[in-house]
């Protein structure tokens, strides 16, 4: 059955072009939840029905808007289903300059990431409910459902009211890849903070005096690097990821650096293989911290705490969620390409609370870097296959 939008294809560029505009990162989304509130309102929604929870004000930066959820009462009996995407960018898409480029968009001002991700996951679902709004076409119960801090921890996804969904049976999630692409699993991944202690001392005068929480940390990455414990990691037929990508301290050159902080993660879908990445960066800091000494024979000391940022799923091919967008993507004249995501995913949180979620591509490319740009043609054809898992199944 063909879908039929009656929004023009330009009206709905211009709409998503105003939304990549908007600054956005992870706790400045209420400027993004303004625009969508004032284009459901101006399309005749009662401002009753849209709704905010407190999610923002249990997440660890104090966020200036929680999760916006609308629900829409049904005009037929058919299952209720959750359309949503994530508001937030990375901080590298603040200030991008939305550009048409032939087929794609793309920030003319170089130095920015689009924001694609997940504005187009955004203006998928906004479109979406004012397609229906305006047109007032024949739906069942809907529940749209836009998030906050996802790129700094799904924090959204995991802490969002539940209550405030009005339970649905079918849900799906817009955010990176291909319009076709339906990811049905993904990762889990723990995140780690390591606090290296060592001594200061003077740097010139005295440095056998100190204890270098530098050197520390350096024996520990270059062990991790050298089992092969950092980056791409196979054992034994299992794989995971890690890496320690933020380490800070010191305050000159002159003085043996008594303080140092990296933050670290580790990933796998396997959850055993996961906690031994874990268990292997915290012996090599450990170990590392034994190793290095002053003249006195004083060696260094860790802290390290972490927490699980999401588990891994996967959704059975069989799951009703699944089966329906499959549907919708062949609705579309496309085959749906099943996938297993090696990142986090708003999905992983609200599957692990007992609504399980397929996430669905909206064109976007090279997310989080300055080279981001997005597919045309396949925007449009999510817009398509949103608007039928909203209408037709």
């Amino acid at each position: 059955m063909a879908i039929r939008f009656q929004t023009s294809k330009a009206a709905r560029l211009k709409l998503l072009t105003e939304l990549l505009a908007i600054p956005g990162p992870s706790g400045q989304e209420k400027r993004v939840a303004d625009y969508i509130s004032d284009q459901l309102q101006a399309a005749g929604l009662d401002s009753s029905l849209i709704r905010f929870d407190s999610a923002n004000r249990k997440t660890p930066i104090a966020g200036d808007t929680g999760n916006m959820v609308v629900r829409l009462p049904g005009t037929n009996s058919g299952a209720r289903r959750l359309l949503m995407a994530h508001m937030d960018t990375v901080p590298i898409c603040v200030g991008t300059i939305p550009k048409k480029s032939g087929k794609r968009i793309k920030s003319a001002n170089k130095q920015t990431g689009l924001g694609a991700d997940d504005r187009a996951g955004v203006a998928v679902c906004l479109i979406t409910a004012l397609e229906i709004l305006k047109h007032e076409l024949d739906h069942p119960p809907l529940t749209f459902l836009w998030t906050i801090q996802e790129e700094i921890g799904l924090y959204g996804a995991r802490l969002a009211q539940l209550g405030l969904l009005g339970k649905p049976k079918l849900a799906f999630n817009w955010d990176g890849g291909a319009a076709n692409k339906l990811t049905i699993g993904a990762t889990g991944g723990y995140r780690m903070e390591i606090e290296v202690l060592g001594q200061a001392s003077h740097a010139g005068g005295a440095p056998e005096r100190g204890v270098s929480a530098i050197a520390i940390a350096g024996l520990a990455i270059a062990e991790l690097q050298k089992k092969g414990w950092h980056g791409d990691i196979r054992k034994g037929g299992k794989r995971g990821t890690s890496n320690i990508g933020v380490i800070e301290g010191g305050r000159a050159t002159n003085v043996v650096t008594d303080r140092v902080v990296l933050r670290a993660e580790a990933r796998s879908h396997d959850a055993e293989f996961r906690q031994r990445i874990i268990d292997a960066i915290t012996t090599a800091f450990e170990n590392a911290a034994t190793e290095v000494k002053n003249v006195d024979g004083d060696c260094g000391s860790v802290n390290i705490e972490g927490r699980l940022d999401y588990d891994s799923f996967q959704l059975p091919s069989d799951e009703p969620s699944v089966l329906a967008a499959c549907e919708a993507v062949r609705a579309t004249g496309n085959e749906p390409e099943l996938a297993i995501s090696n990142g986090g995913l708003d999905a992983n949180w609200l599957s692990a609370r007992g609504i399980p979620t397929v996430t669905l591509g909206c064109g976007q490319i090279n997310q989080h870097m300055v080279t981001e740009e997005l597919d045309i043609d396949q925007f449009h054809q999510a817009c398509d296959i949103a608007l039928y898992l909203a209408t037709r199944i």
